[in-house]
């Protein structure tokens, strides 16, 4: 049976495993959202950047891309996944059906947002994530960068994202204001 992952930020330009298949879909009740703190790729503890993450929300839909991974390579991706995604327990793995642009659709492999954990930020607002954002470097870079290339690749994907891109050029402000 193939293994779907339905990639919705950084899996979108940087899958970090073998995509035999690759599709645009929708994820139904969920909003992609920077309503998770980052203290490991895009911040640390004491100055914690965002990441997106899956807020559950009813009436949401979210548009990303559903990855097939290739045949055989399944419990390797798997592994690769958990240790990339569960690094601090702030994702949930689940599996959920996912409607593939094409018409089929098929199980897909999702890391959502766990409401619960302490990483959890759900109720910022746009311009205090603008300002976190703008500031916050973590192990894999600056936490801008996260941003403006989900942001590129949603565009280039045909993919709208009113809320990515308004916080792109928010930042973009802020960080022209920081190198003046």
């Amino acid at each position: 049976m193939s293994l779907w992952v339905f990639g919705y930020g950084s899996l979108l330009w940087n899958p970090g495993f073998d995509v035999a298949e690759s599709v645009l879909a929708r994820l139904d009740g969920w909003r992609r959202a920077f309503c998770m703190r980052s203290i490991h790729h895009r911040g640390t503890p004491e100055a914690p950047g965002l990441v997106l993450a899956l807020d559950e929300a009813e009436g949401a839909s979210c548009l990303g891309l559903a990855l097939r991974v290739a045949p055989g390579q399944e419990e390797e991706t798997l592994a690769y996944l958990r240790e990339r995604e569960l690094v601090s327990s702030a994702y949930l793995e689940v599996r959920l059906p996912v409607a593939l642009a094409d018409g089929r659709e098929v199980e897909g492999l999702i890391y959502v947002v766990d409401t619960a954990h302490e990483q959890y930020c759900g109720r910022l607002s746009l311009e205090a994530q603008a300002r976190i954002i703008a500031r916050a470097v973590g192990g894999r870079g600056p936490n801008s960068e996260y941003l403006w290339n989900t942001a590129d690749h949603l565009r280039s994907l045909g993919i709208d994202d009113a809320d990515l891109d308004w916080l792109s050029a928010r930042v973009r402000a802020l960080s022209a204001e920081k190198s003046t």
